[in-house]
């Protein structure tokens, strides 16, 4: 077949006949399919991470691995198929060389030179390399942490909590002050304030939280200068009222965040225990030592105290001397203070209930309880306190719980700080005083930071099988460890421009980046297999030339076939950058709702495509000649690898 393929190229006369193009596209896609079916399968094993990732993070991005996955499946299946049945059709009149094209012309003779000074000066560029990649890893401790993220949904969830003692009418002139100063800024459209919980039993709030929803003009509008930030500063500082700890954050996230971790901020810490007593000191003493903690914003202690309760204990002397017996005192305050079903009434299919209870003068203040008339046979109307104690005490609010304990919390939102940073400095300061906790009493982090640490834990579990995986791959595409080993050398250097982007553009390592810098993982060792293949070739043909001996094959001719191989390689490679680019550089602009969850996953992988195209066209070609150079000196030969692209 190659002796054909050489003949056609040879013949004088072109056009070629149907029979010879057919035999050219045949050997070429021979040449073709199993590269695209290896570099099919490096891809997809790269986003195993994510296949594998669970719970918002899981929802969120399996299905870009999914579409990724099933378009380079259809995409490989199309180029081994359709694509020689398109060439044969559309394939028409003479052949030209690729010497011939004025754009790859020109591409070439800018690149050969620059591999020939980085194969001349190759220590110095494996120098700059490593220091590139010391100065990246560097960085990349550098950078902060967070488990997603902020998507600006648009709008403003203001969440103020205040003393769980207080009385309805006290709550409703809080909310309609704080409405009125947040409607004077004049970004802000439309406010709408809630206070207590709604008529459904999944909305238990208590009468102390108040829910704002604070939507906001069109950008466009706002004052000069102005971002969502300044506008959150601006309602904080202007709503400073006593007693009120104020809370921000957003209406979908602060839903999922409750429905998933039961923590309505960005971070919650659980103390989980046996008396509400002892978890309410915890929660204070906790509270106090977050206190001034950079980032910490909105730092609140959910109160388990602090609640008033009119407790009616009956003295059992004083009924029996009356005649009167517990249930008779019970019967007069369920009528008069809760108030006593008589009947149903029915409409149709609507049912109400007719309850009868006292006036609102006679139960009004604990003095107009305690004058309340108990009826006896013997002595007539007689005043409540004569037969019952009536008080007011202290007790829980609300009563949480939690896997079968009693649970507190402290609450806060990280702002103008990374969470990763923030949660572990928190941490720090708590350290002393949680390992010298009561017996049974413990305490666990939770909201984003629960969800981080899980995300975190899957992708450390799955990264290295992954990379183990690629590398079987390799290994079973050349036959050759060391040629495998090339190869993965690429991925740290690949790595570099994405970590650089990303430390300049300040954005914090997250699941989102994590996705990123996975994809850019497959892509940098697709292109670096290829480059190798190439070269591989270019190694076959110089033994075919001058014999495997290192009598006869110089340091000279080595480079030259070197250089041949990686400009052969040189316009795919670049066909596949500018692809890239092409798609991914618009992002960059974009803005909108989603937009700053699309950029934290496009930033590493452009910066990552101009490194790795930087590292797979100049430096990958210096670390084949110095192996290859060294198989000449210690064996005497080299190795050849019979792979095809």
């Amino acid at each position: 077949m190659n002796d054909k393929i050489k003949n056609i190229f040879k013949k004088e006369h072109d056009p070629l006949s149907s029979e010879e193009k057919l035999q050219l596209i045949e050997k070429s896609s021979k040449l073709v399919g199993p590269g695209v079916f290896y570099s099919t399968l490096i891809v997809i094993a790269s986003f195993l991470p994510v296949f594998l990732l669970t719970g918002m993070e899981g929802k969120l991005f399996s299905p870009l691995a999914w579409t990724k996955s099933f378009i380079l499946i259809v995409d490989a299946f199309l180029a081994i198929t359709l694509t020689p049945v398109l060439i044969s059709l559309l394939l028409k009149g003479k052949l030209r060389p690729e010497n011939k094209n004025p754009i790859n012309k020109k591409l070439e003779s800018i690149y050969t030179p620059i591999l020939i000074f980085c194969l001349k000066w190759r220590k110095t560029v494996l120098g700059i390399n490593i220091i590139a990649l010391l100065i990246g890893v560097l960085m990349f401790t550098r950078l902060g942490t967070e488990f997603m993220p902020p998507l600006d949904e648009g709008s403003v969830l203001f969440m103020p909590v205040t003393l769980p003692d207080v009385s309805n009418s006290e709550v409703k002139r809080i909310l309609q002050v704080q409405d009125k100063l947040i409607k004077s800024i004049p970004e802000v459209a439309h406010v709408l304030g809630k206070a207590g919980r709604a008529n459904t039993a999944t909305d238990n709030s208590p009468i102390s939280m108040i829910e704002t929803i604070v939507l906001l003009k069109p950008q466009h509008e706002w004052r000069e200068d102005k971002t969502k930030a300044d506008i959150i500063n601006e309602i904080n500082n202007k709503l400073q009222i006593p007693g009120v700890t104020n809370g921000f954050t957003q209406p979908i996230i602060n839903r999922i965040n409750m429905l998933a971790t039961g923590i309505r901020t960005d971070v919650g810490i659980k103390i989980y225990g046996a008396s509400l007593d002892t978890i309410n000191v915890l929660s204070q003493k906790i509270k106090k030592a977050l206190e001034g903690t950079s980032g910490v914003k909105d730092l609140y202690a959910e109160p388990i105290t602090g609640g008033k309760y009119i407790d009616i204990e009956a003295k059992r002397e004083a009924i029996g001397r009356y005649g009167l017996t517990i249930d008779d005192i019970n019967n007069v305050v369920e009528a008069s203070i809760g108030g006593m079903k008589l009947t149903t009434t029915i409409e149709g299919r609507q049912r109400f209930s007719v309850n009868a209870r006292y006036a609102q003068e006679y139960r009004n203040s604990i003095e107009a309880l305690k004058k309340l008339q108990v009826q006896t046979m013997e002595f007539g109307p007689i005043p409540l306190e004569a037969v019952a104690d009536v008080k007011i005490s202290d007790g829980p609010p609300m009563i949480n719980s939690e896997n079968a304990m009693l649970r507190g919390s402290v609450l806060f939102n990280v702002r103008e700080r990374d969470l990763g940073s923030t949660v572990k400095e928190a941490q720090k300061k708590l350290n002393a005083m949680i390992t010298k906790m009561p017996k049974g009493y413990y305490v666990e982090w939770s909201g984003q930071w629960e969800n981080q640490i899980r995300a975190n834990k899957t992708l450390s579990m799955i990264l290295p099988i992954v990379v183990i995986i690629i590398f079987l791959i390799l290994y079973f595409t050349y036959h050759s460890m060391k040629e495998a080993l090339i190869t993965m050398i690429t991925v740290p250097f690949a790595l570099i421009g994405g970590i650089f982007m990303v430390y300049f553009y300040g954005i914090n390592l997250s699941v989102a980046v994590a996705v990123g810098f996975i994809a850019l993982f497959g892509m940098a060792i697709e292109t670096a297999m290829l480059m190798t293949i190439y070269l591989n070739e270019a190694m076959n043909k110089m033994v075919e030339k001058h014999g495997n001996s290192a009598a006869t094959i110089t340091e000279a001719i080595l480079k030259q076939y070197i250089i041949d191989g990686s400009a052969k390689r040189l316009r795919p490679k670049l066909m596949t950058v500018s692809v890239s680019l092409f798609g991914l550089i618009p992002i960059l602009w974009a803005t909108g709702t989603g937009a700053d969850v699309m950029l934290p996953i496009t930033v590493p992988l452009i910066g990552g495509t101009i490194t790795s195209t930087i590292y797979v066209l100049l430096v990958t070609p210096i670390v084949f000649e110095m192996v290859k150079l060294r198989e000449l000196k210690t064996k005497g030969k080299i190795e050849l690898i019979d792979v095809k692209e």
